[in-house]
């Protein structure tokens, strides 16, 4: 009976100490999931990231507009038989 008490108390301190301490216990599983949270978030911004670029090339697929507004908006264009104004504002 002492042998079957002993083997028993073993088993309850090998099993807390792999709770604890050893391969998949509690430190370990919080560690793991703080990683998880930091990849679904980062995955999360990408995602939109993603969205926003795609519809934009869907944007510019569909219509001269867009082709049109980013031609005047990055490189400065303007269309024939317009007139360009250059507001300059002092500070």
């Amino acid at each position: 009976m002492k042998i079957l008490i002993a083997i028993v108390i073993l088993l309850i301190i090998h099993l807390q100490y792999r709770l604890w301490v050893g391969d998949g216990s509690i430190a370990q599983i919080k560690e793991y999931q703080a990683r998880l949270d930091v990849l679904k978030q980062k995955t999360k911004e990408k995602k939109e990231r993603n969205d926003a670029l795609y519809a934009e090339v869907l944007d510019l697929r569909k219509g001269q507009e867009a082709i049109e507004e980013r031609a005047r908006d990055e490189l400065g264009m303007i269309k024939e038989n317009e007139t360009f104004f250059q507001v300059i504002e002092e500070k």
